[in-house]
């Protein structure tokens, strides 16, 4: 990797009980223990409004043109870290924080259908697998704002792009644990990236 290659981390803002929003928590955390020194790690925090964060999305790819982008998102209920391998177009009929939800409940129009990551997500969780760690593969990121959000990127990103749902309960949920996980799971993908090798 040449210097000052841009990684972009976001997190989501306030939502429902979540005064501060543990996705945004986790970006902030990542931004402080950094992706290595070859990395400039970005972090925006982006409201839960479907038309906000269509923009900020791809405001991001057009001017920063970073080298991936990492979407944080909370999973309710959730107490392990879940790696989504897919974002979905269609299907988005939950409203946002503002009470809004897409007329045509798509991301965008005459998008594919789906769009998977070029990172194998499942790959990087079988990494995680042997030491025990509390990660898991998925396929279906929920149709609300996080896959919304992921769906943009990886249109936008040329499918260089992960979403990362972060627990909301357990003891994953400390900062301590959460971020140094997250830190060499990014760092996991951005190898898989330079080599696709490792994509198998």
């Amino acid at each position: 990797m040449n210097g000052g290659d841009i990684v972009v981390v976001t997190g989501f803002g306030p939502f429902r009980q979540f005064l501060v929003n543990p996705s945004w928590k986790a970006a902030q955390g990542l931004k402080s223990v950094g992706l290595g020194e070859q990395t400039d790690v970005y972090i925006k925090e982006v409201p839960v409004s479907y038309v906000h964060t269509q923009q900020i999305i791809a405001e991001i790819w057009k001017t920063l043109k970073p080298k991936f982008a990492i979407h944080l998102g909370v999973a309710r209920g959730s107490s392990v870290v879940i790696l989504e391998q897919t974002g979905k177009n269609s299907g988005y009929r939950d409203k946002d924080v503002r009470g809004f939800c897409p007329e045509s409940h798509r991301c965008v129009e005459g998008g594919p259908e789906k769009l998977d990551s070029v990172i194998n997500m499942r790959a990087v969780s079988k990494e995680f697998k042997p030491a025990g760690k509390d990660v898991i593969y998925s396929r279906d990121a929920g149709r609300y704002l996080c896959d919304f959000a992921y769906y943009c990127s990886l249109y936008h990103g040329q499918r260089r792009a992960a979403l990362i749902h972060v627990p909301s309960s357990g003891s994953l949920t400390s900062a301590d644990r959460l971020v140094p996980l997250l830190q060499t799971l990014i760092q996991t993908m951005l190898n898989q990236l330079e080599d696709p090798s490792e994509r198998a």
